[in-house]
């Protein structure tokens, strides 16, 4: 799944070469998670003002409206100038004056949603309960502990589920807890203040060399200009389940946490 770093480097690959173009067209394949919201030739003639994110959320504002991407389990983007006749995983095409926004997604579990503002309660419903950004000023280490404080969950399901701080998906939890030295199944509630202060500055910069390096490609993620990820290169333990730790040379450890795959050493990483 593309996660906040992936994301990230689609907007940037796309955002200056769509900004202040016109929509000519929309045209629409087989449905997604859900509806688009208005009829497609509603967004014709709207300009396109600055491609935003929230999360996962990739949000095209228009000089009246906003629509909202989310790319799901296995979507991408891709922006040209011309692109060739949709597949039959093309399931959206934004037609304007500098190019086609094409969402492609196998799984079509992806969504593209049109809202008049980021009020409308739709928008809110999506966006609304989301953490505070983890590349932003808005996430402090005083307001990231109390966040934990009130979860007795383990901190790696606790990372996922976006309310302590959003985007951290399985990948980067993973590589963000071994940086810290925490274990993914001590409890978010038991983390002291240095502890969380590890946290909060290991998920920094662990998303920050992620977007960097263009996100990771596991299995077919590009930016929306056709650019692979490079982060999976240089993981520290997801991944690497058997394989020496980089820093101890104890054996990387798997284990299942909410049906998903987690990665650690237990030698540098305390309960």
């Amino acid at each position: 799944m593309p996660e906040l770093p992936e994301v990230e480097v689609t907007r940037r690959s796309f955002a200056h070469a769509i900004e202040n173009a016109t929509v000519q067209a929309v045209r629409l394949g087989k449905p997604l998670r859900w509806p688009l919201g208005c009829e497609p030739d509603h967004l014709s003639g709207r300009r396109v003002r600055s491609v935003g994110r929230r999360g996962k959320y990739l949000l095209l504002e228009f000089d009246q409206g906003v629509l909202l991407v989310h790319l799901g389990m296995s979507g991408s983007l891709r922006f040209a100038p011309v692109l060739p006749a949709p597949g039959v995983h093309d399931h959206f095409d934004l037609v304007t004056t500098q190019g086609t926004l094409r969402l492609h997604d196998p799984r079509r579990f992806g969504a593209v949603v049109y809202v008049d503002s980021l009020a409308d309660p739709v928008a809110y419903k999506l966006l609304g309960r989301l953490g505070p950004e983890p590349l932003s000023d808005d996430f402090d280490v005083t307001g990231f502990q109390t966040r934990l404080k009130r979860h007795s969950s383990a901190i790696k399901s606790v990372l996922l589920a976006g309310e302590a701080v959003v985007g951290v998906g399985n990948i980067y939890a993973s590589e963000a807890l071994f940086l810290a030295g925490i274990r993914p199944t001590v409890a978010a509630v038991r983390l002291s203040r240095p502890r969380v202060a590890r946290l909060h500055a290991a998920i920094v910069k662990v998303l920050g060399q992620a977007v960097e390096l263009g996100g990771s490609t596991l299995r077919d993620f590009s930016s929306a200009s056709g650019q692979a990820g490079y982060f999976q290169l240089q993981t520290m333990v997801y991944g690497r389940a058997g394989l020496p730790c980089h820093v101890c040379a104890s054996p990387v450890r798997l284990i299942k946490q909410g049906q998903r795959a987690t990665f650690y050493c237990a030698t540098c990483q305390k309960p």
